[in-house]
């Protein structure tokens, strides 16, 4: 007997850059109206050398199954 398999999750991806400069509040704060309001979450973040930053914030993309 097989068990039912669920398929593997589909993301959608935006990146974000962020200067060395850049409000660490400011960048909280945007991060944080992007998890509310358009349903994002926090996949990865990277720091490079300088200070430099990109922000992978992802959301899963929902498919309407046909009902006819």
């Amino acid at each position: 007997m097989t068990t039912p398999t669920r398929a593997a999750a589909e993301f959608e991806y935006r990146v974000l850059s962020v200067g060395r400069d850049a409000d660490k509040a400011e960048l909280r704060q945007q991060l944080t109206d992007a998890a509310e309001y358009g349903k994002w979450e926090l996949a990865r973040t990277r720091i490079y050398r300088g200070g430099h930053r990109k922000v992978w914030l992802r959301r899963r993309i929902i498919r309407v199954a046909r009902t006819i």
